[in-house]
């Protein structure tokens, strides 16, 4: 039985990931083989990370989403700026930093709860905080950064809609396949 290793996710517009690629052009110098950006259609917040799951419990989490998503009305999200994080722990990534926000905040706990409930997903030990990851890199790489990094990054992102990401782990990367989108509020 094939196992498909799914995530939940906000996408982000167009223009958004234009810009955060822009961004990754200002470390020309950084060394390819210690650091691994994410590509444009990758780029995304991670609400709820499911892992691998066969056929039958992807069509249970897809119907749990939709009924989460009736629950949450649109909303905005605004991120402030690029940091390198994570900050507990030795830094290992590029990240853009997005404010607290309730509403993120209570769509992300209903669906961790409801798939949670379902045996579907383990809670995370973690808090949620709202991030868009831009890079991963080696620990060698912070002896070329600067000892710190807080670049101003001013974007506001419309969510209305949340889908259900595939992602396939390949030697160049991951590469993502939406299997279903499901707006807010209907």
């Amino acid at each position: 039985m094939t196992k498909r290793r799914l995530f939940i996710a906000v996408n982000l517009p167009e223009n958004l990931k234009s810009k955060m690629v822009n961004y990754q052009a200002k470390w020309p110098d950084l060394d390819p083989k210690q650091i691994r950006w994410v590509g444009k259609s990758n780029l995304h917040i991670t609400l709820v990370f499911v892992g691998y799951v066969n056929d039958d419990e992807m069509y249970e989490i897809c119907r749990l989403v939709r009924e989460v998503t009736k629950r949450h009305e649109p909303f905005f999200i605004n991120f402030e700026r690029i940091v390198i994080g994570p900050p507990h722990d030795t830094p290992r990534m590029f990240w853009v930093e997005g404010e607290k926000s309730q509403e993120l905040a209570n769509l992300q706990k209903d669906l961790e709860n409801t798939l949670a409930g379902g045996n579907l997903v383990q809670k995370e030990a973690r808090a949620f905080k709202p991030h868009i990851t831009l890079a991963r890199f080696r620990y060698q790489v912070l002896k070329s950064l600067p000892e710190k990094i807080d670049d101003p990054f001013k974007a506001q992102v419309s969510v209305d809609s949340i889908e259900v990401m595939q992602s396939n782990l390949k030697r160049t990367g991951a590469e993502y396949l939406m299997l279903e989108s499901v707006e807010l509020g209907e």
